[in-house]
């Protein structure tokens, strides 16, 4: 017998974007790939932040940003700015390698990582644009990690086997720390 309804369960989703309606399920090994997604991008990110943390030379961006952008990229203006405004250096060269250090380690614990993947996929942006080259279509590496940033986002990959399960259930005053604070539910997942 053929039917129309999709069987509700834990395995389906949809969603609902402006009048455009899509749905589908999810294979039960599913939850094994998007945590393998979770953890091959923190191992990713944790090693490249400690590399430029670690390193016998302090990690300095000015040089890429104002060297090694391609001129046909869309942003070449901004990454000049970026690269020659001494203060703005300044938090590049701290932000870059705590952040990837931070965004490594939030993934690979499981905790925050909604907040983690948005500024992993921020990150992702900002280096798509700066390694600018279309010679062979507009997809490129930096453009798939910032998608796969969003994925683990999307499936709330801090749920699974991760600490933000914990953080969520977290009571205060009787009330899980997610019902009390529903803002949370941006950063945890």
């Amino acid at each position: 017998m053929a039917t129309n309804q999709l069987n509700t369960g834990a395995n389906t989703f949809e969603s609902k974007i402006g009048g455009l309606t899509v749905r589908g399920q999810a294979h039960s090994l599913s939850a094994w790939f998007v945590l393998a997604l979770r953890l091959m991008m923190g191992y990713a990110f944790l090693a490249a932040g400690w590399a430029k943390i670690a390193a016998a030379e302090p990690f300095d961006a000015a040089g890429y940003l104002t060297n090694a952008v391609p001129a046909a990229s869309p942003m070449v203006g901004v990454f000049h700015w970026m690269g020659t405004t001494p203060w703005f250096v300044d938090v590049v060269n701290v932000a870059v390698p705590w952040g990837e250090l931070f965004i490594g380690l939030a993934l690979l614990v499981g905790a925050f990582v909604r907040l983690a993947a948005f500024f992993g996929a921020f990150m992702m942006a900002m280096f798509y644009f700066g390694n600018w080259t279309v010679e062979h279509g507009v997809i490129n590496g930096d453009f798939a990690y910032m998608l796969v940033f969003l994925a683990v986002a999307a499936f709330g990959a801090g749920y699974i086997l991760g600490l933000d399960t914990l953080i969520a259930r977290y009571e205060v005053g009787g009330e899980a720390l997610v019902e009390r604070y529903p803002a949370l539910q941006y950063i945890l997942g």
